[in-house]
């Protein structure tokens, strides 16, 4: 029976019966939630599939990289070039600019193939080479700055000048060995170590001048000169004559004297290189 005072008639219990009617079968009555779209995608067997294929053309073309770079850039070879430590880099040093007490020159192998570095002094390497360039590309800017030259513009056209001629170098010894026909085991890369241990009687002679002046530089110079002309002709000597070295022939004949001419060129011009990078640098 209805209350005869209440206005309005209760419909709640009904609402109630009708909501819950209403409730969904397996929750608490909010509607189920669909999947998200990373989880279709990654359900998707066509995208797995695409998934996988690029996957598998990454892995392809980093064993294609790995593969091929040292056609370009011989990783492997660099590697054995830098295999120093401290007491080679110092035993280094003590024969570039003392190569007179030295008295075995033969580079050392083990089953065909040349020891590192580390091991032997008489290996080519080239982080001396490397860091002397660096170097001496910084004393020449301390040069130019402590007689008011110094600007980019002029270090960088050091740093060019020094480079192209090292370039202009390995070409031309490059050229001359193919001429005179020569058999020898002397890489580019040698060369490039070969010839870039100049740079460190070039420092030398500059810190010498920035020190005491044009006779200082004169005369560490000189030294160092002097010096690398005798470590390239001993160096240089069993690689471009490996051959009539290794049979005991004497150095006789046109195609001999040839390379004999060739090793002592190599040796003169650096020197005159090592002069010519450095005598505007001291006043």
């Amino acid at each position: 029976m209805a209350d005869p005072h209440q206005l309005f008639d209760d419909t709640s219990s009904a609402q109630s019966r009708g909501y819950g009617a209403q409730r969904a079968p397996g929750g608490l009555g909010y509607p189920t939630a669909s999947a998200s779209p990373q989880s279709a995608f990654l359900g998707d067997p066509v995208s797995n599939m695409a998934m996988a294929y690029g996957s598998s053309l990454a892995a392809q073309g980093k064993e294609l990289v790995d593969k091929n770079i040292d056609r370009f850039i011989p990783v492997t070879k660099l590697k054995y070039y830098f295999a120093v430590d401290t007491m080679y880099v110092g035993k280094k040093l003590g024969l570039l600019f003392f190569p007179y007490l030295h008295q075995d020159w033969e580079v050392q192998y083990q089953q065909d193939t040349p020891v590192a570095p580390r091991f032997d002094v008489n290996a080519p390497d080239l982080y001396i080479p490397a860091m002397a360039f660096i170097t001496y590309v910084l004393v020449a800017g301390l040069a130019l700055g402590t007689q008011d030259r110094f600007s980019p513009d002029l270090l960088g056209l050091q740093a060019s000048s020094a480079l192209a001629w090292l370039t202009l170098e390995v070409l031309a010894i490059l050229l001359s060995l193919y001429l005179v026909t020569v058999n020898t085991d002397l890489t580019t890369i040698d060369l490039v170590a070969f010839l870039g241990y100049k740079y460190v009687g070039m420092i030398g002679g500059v810190l010498m001048g920035l020190l005491f002046g044009k006779i200082g530089y004169y005369l560490v110079l000189g030294w160092c000169c002097v010096s690398i002309f005798v470590f390239m002709i001993r160096t240089l000597r069993l690689k471009i004559l490996a051959e009539a070295a290794a049979e005991g022939i004497p150095v006789r004949g046109a195609r001999n004297q040839l390379r004999m001419y060739l090793t002592m060129a190599v040796a003169a011009a650096q020197p005159l290189l090592m002069y010519w990078l450095t005598f505007h640098l001291v006043r």
